[in-house]
């Protein structure tokens, strides 16, 4: 909750960078991620696998791209990351019903990129962010497994016009593989202007997004999961 009062008050503070200084290009969006996870996860190497729900799940984001030459653009995106099920193979009725198995994370994305190209067909921006990657796993027999970190993580982005159309193809992701820890966050879908003026773009968005965690003895977590499914989402632009 306080990480996301704080990147709501983050949004306000850049808006109201953007009313004094027409200069700098605000986006702000939010997205509704239909999701679902399968993998498997333990505090050892012998991991439980189990029968994950689908969750749909908010992600919020703003942006500021300024002309300031050598100076990064800024983005922070925060995402819901929450599911629950049965360990695998495991009959529901010898458990009274209840789901054995639960993952809350909660995670806030602190990047700064450049923007390489951009000549109004394709843009491409590359940089870094800061994950702030912290939540818990539950395990089937009731123990709570705490992660608490900061990730580093390359940045990548690139979009696409399709002239005459109204229509943009976008890629954007996180990545970063150090031995046996993978953690991968991307989306990739198409977005339509329903409003383009010199005032506000508001573009809507539909896309498929993919979070994998490959974790090997991180605070004592094990982990192997993959979330993923389509989204949709509404960005405005000042």
């Amino acid at each position: 909750m306080k990480k996301t009062a704080a990147l709501l008050g983050s949004m306000m503070m850049l808006t109201s960078l953007n009313a004094n200084a027409d200069v700098i290009g605000v986006y702000a969006g939010a997205q509704l991620w239909d999701m679902s996870a399968e993998g498997s996860y333990a505090d050892s190497s012998m991991q439980t696998e189990y029968d994950f729900e689908s969750e749909k799940q908010n992600r919020l984001y703003i942006e500021v791209e300024h002309p300031v030459p050598l100076i990064p653009n800024v983005k922070i995106a925060h995402s819901e990351l929450m599911t629950a099920g049965f360990e695998f193979g495991f009959d529901a009725m010898l458990i009274d019903g209840e789901l054995n198995g639960e993952v809350d994370v909660t995670y806030t994305d602190y990047t700064l990129y450049y923007e390489l190209f951009d000549n109004g067909l394709f843009s491409f921006d590359f940089g870094l962010t800061a994950k702030d990657f912290g939540g818990d796993f539950v395990t089937s027999n009731g123990d709570s497994l705490n992660v608490d970190t900061y990730i580093p993580m390359l940045y990548l982005s690139a979009e696409v016009a399709l002239p005459l159309t109204g229509l943009d193809v976008f890629a954007e992701g996180n990545i970063l593989a150090i031995g046996d820890n993978t953690l991968a966050d991307y989306q990739a879908g198409v977005a339509y202007a329903l409003v383009d003026n010199m005032i506000v773009d508001v573009d809507v968005q539909l896309g498929y997004r993919v979070v994998e965690v490959e974790l090997d003895d991180v605070d004592d977590i094990y982990a192997d999961l993959k979330f993923d499914g389509v989204f949709a989402g509404l960005e405005v632009h000042f």
